[in-house]
């Protein structure tokens, strides 16, 4: 058999719906995130928990930012993510530093008008700040006129992984892949015995509080078989979240990329994408404008069952130095 046929544990797999048994499937379909032009309306979240009758899971602030979901789980499948640099775009070092902060300082400014900022104000007295800045700008300002403070702003979802390990060690046959290459979780099959969640190398698949059943995307598969693009793609108002078949959103994302870097932002980059990487490529990829780590990501994810034929086969010739032993042992007595 072919690549294509076979169900591989890792590797490059150009045809996944084929390996798992849809001989005429449609293209490979997937999401592109290109987060450079998310604006964190959260349009996305609100339009999956509306079409996929998602539980309210509250609002849990973060209190670094204006993140009320904190991360993927059972009740929030799409999560925006909030991250505050104090650095322009294309700058070098992520991470936010407050420590020249006075915070006891600037709340004693609460409430002081624009038009006439206190000693310590964030904000530049009008007239003052330099040509092209917005008025009432955050300090500091570049000597181009730009502040810097600047936002990530990313929507994560389910990769939908080419080697989905979720999906390779449920013991029921819950979590299946679909004919558009998607991995989807069959509620009313799951026995809640929660071996996914640990499988998951991106820890996106959770277990429901007072349910027990795994829940997570399912690149919504009933308005797919219709014909109709995913709710939280239909929302994005930027294009932020684009969805088609895989091969051209990896062609679209790839000059994407080469067009930010020749308008100087530099640290463009694709995360996801690639068939080589741990995951044999996902199916939900994203343009990143920093390391994957400042967004939450792991940096080099890896399919956690890819190491299963190497563990059997040692736990194999264990078992059968055991029996040797075992053998020797009789033979050996008088």
């Amino acid at each position: 058999m072919t690549g294509d046929d076979m169900n591989l544990l890792y590797g490059p797999q150009p045809n996944v719906a084929k390996a798992a048994g849809y001989p005429d499937a449609p293209p490979r379909m997937g999401f592109f995130t290109d987060t450079s032009v998310c604006i964190g309306c959260k349009a996305c979240e609100v339009a999956c928990k509306e079409w996929n009758a998602v539980p309210e899971d509250g609002l849990e602030l973060t209190g670094m930012s204006y993140d009320n979901t904190q991360g993927l789980g059972a009740d929030t499948w799409r999560h925006v993510a909030f991250i505050e640099q104090r650095k322009p775009l294309g700058g070098q070092e992520p991470g936010v530093r407050h420590d020249d902060v006075d915070v006891f300082d600037a709340a004693r400014q609460l409430g002081t008008p624009a038009s006439s900022p206190g000693p310590g104000a964030t904000a530049p007295a009008p007239g003052t700040a330099p040509a092209g800045s917005p008025s009432g700008a955050v300090s500091p300002l570049a000597p181009d006129g730009r502040t810097e403070l600047r936002w990530l702003m990313s929507s994560d979802v389910c990769k939908h992984c080419t080697h989905a390990a979720c999906l390779d060690v449920c013991p029921t046959g819950s979590l299946f892949r679909t004919e558009f290459g998607t991995v989807v979780v069959q509620e009313d099959i799951c026995n809640g015995c929660g071996y996914c969640v640990p499988a998951c190398p991106y820890g996106v698949i959770d277990q429901r509080k007072g349910d027990g059943r795994v829940w997570k995307c399912t690149l919504c598969y009933d308005r797919l078989g219709v014909g109709m693009e995913p709710a939280c793609a239909k929302a994005c108002p930027t294009d932020s979240i684009q969805f088609g078949p895989l091969e051209e959103l990896r062609e679209r994302a790839a000059a994407r990329v080469a067009h930010l870097h020749t308008a100087g932002v530099t640290d463009a980059r694709l995360y996801g994408e690639s068939p080589d990487d741990g995951v044999g490529g996902d199916g939900a990829f994203f343009l990143l404008l920093d390391e994957p780590e400042v967004y939450g990501l792991p940096p080099d994810p890896v399919v956690t069952t890819r190491d299963l034929p190497a563990m059997w086969r040692n736990a194999a010739a264990a078992a059968g130095a055991l029996a040797a032993l075992a053998v020797a042992s009789f033979v050996r007595r008088p």
